[in-house]
């Protein structure tokens, strides 16, 4: 018995060093990241004009970092915050902790190098080495040609400032030690030609990380069919919006043809279209409706003819509940 004894205290002795190893390599050591490349980004005319069709229409920075008006239908950014940070991801909405969004005008990227920024887009690590969450979707990011990541920061560099100071991200425990594993090696690929509208489509899907929303998680995971929809986000008057089905089954877009498909952005960047109030237990999405509506249609219709091939799911999703009692 006590030999027996003396060898659960050795294992257990074991295990505890062995945690504690590894606790301290994902903390102290990792991420283990490559230093930011050397690179000065030439901002032309027309890549600045690029960057801010990325920004503001398909990859969507200027819609996260701001602080968005829920009181509006589909929350669009306030006015004078584009670029500015502040919009908050926290426990409320399903993230495991509360994630800020940074200034990224020139105010907050003052002493960024050119590098930095790229670095921290397409692999999600900052500045100082460390690591950021991937509810920015550097993931997706890490995918795209690098001239496009270049234009987007042409395009940040030649916003207005804006002056602002804001708290910093809290990730809850234990994702603040495995947040470090989360960065990712760049894997550029070129974009494909508008011409071959599938490989395309997929190109804007990724650049818009479509799959992270319209992907059910739980508990930061992914868990369900890519593109399924169903991931759950509670609003703050306590409703739930869920994120429909993109898939070509008759509960997503099977019966949805191409031109509703564009129409249903493009409905939102008539100049005629003004966003109507939206009180306590009324419908409501984190849809971003009117930034996504400033694409263009051609990117529009490459997206449907790629969302087509997907494996169809069956997935019924009831998009909205009201608060309880209204």
């Amino acid at each position: 018995m006590k030999k027996s004894f003396r060898y659960l205290i050795y294992l257990l002795g074991i295990i505890i060093l062995t945690l504690g190893f590894l606790i301290s390599y994902v903390g102290y050591y990792l991420p283990n990241a490559e230093a930011a490349p050397d690179i000065k980004v030439k901002a032309t005319p027309e890549m600045v004009e690029r960057g801010k069709y990325l920004a503001n229409h398909v990859m969507l920075c200027m819609d996260c970092h701001a602080v968005r008006d829920f009181s509006l239908f589909a929350g669009p950014p306030t006015p004078g915050t584009h670029g500015g940070g502040g919009d908050i991801f926290d426990q409320n909405m399903g993230f495991p902790g509360r994630f800020v969004s940074r200034n990224l005008t020139p105010f907050g990227l003052a002493d960024w190098t050119d590098g930095e920024i790229f670095r921290a887009i397409t692999t999600g690590v900052s500045r100082d080495g460390s690591a950021l969450f991937p509810v920015m979707p550097y993931p997706h990011y890490s995918k795209l040609a690098e001239d496009d990541i270049y234009a987007v920061i042409a395009y940040l560099r030649n916003l207005e400032p804006i002056e602002n100071e804001l708290e910093s991200s809290k990730p809850d425990f234990p994702v603040s030690l495995l947040i470090n594993t989360m960065p990712v090696k760049a894997e550029f690929q070129p974009r494909p030609s508008p011409d071959n509208t599938v490989e395309y489509g997929k190109y804007m899907v990724t650049a818009a990380a479509c799959t992270d929303c319209h992907t059910r998680m739980e508990n930061g995971a992914f868990v369900g069919q890519p593109f399924a929809g169903g991931n759950e986000y509670r609003l703050p008057d306590g409703s739930v919006v869920r994120s429909s089905n993109l898939t070509p089954h008759e509960t997503g877009i099977k019966n949805m043809t191409k031109d509703q498909f564009v129409m249903r952005f493009k409905v939102f960047a008539d100049s005629s279209y003004v966003p109507r109030k939206v009180g306590s237990g009324q419908f409501q999405t984190l849809m971003p409706w009117q930034m996504y509506g400033g694409m263009n249609e051609q990117d529009l219709e490459a997206i449907y003819d790629y969302l087509r091939t997907l494996e169809p799911a069956d997935n019924r999703v009831q998009l909205f509940t009201a608060v309880s009692g209204e």
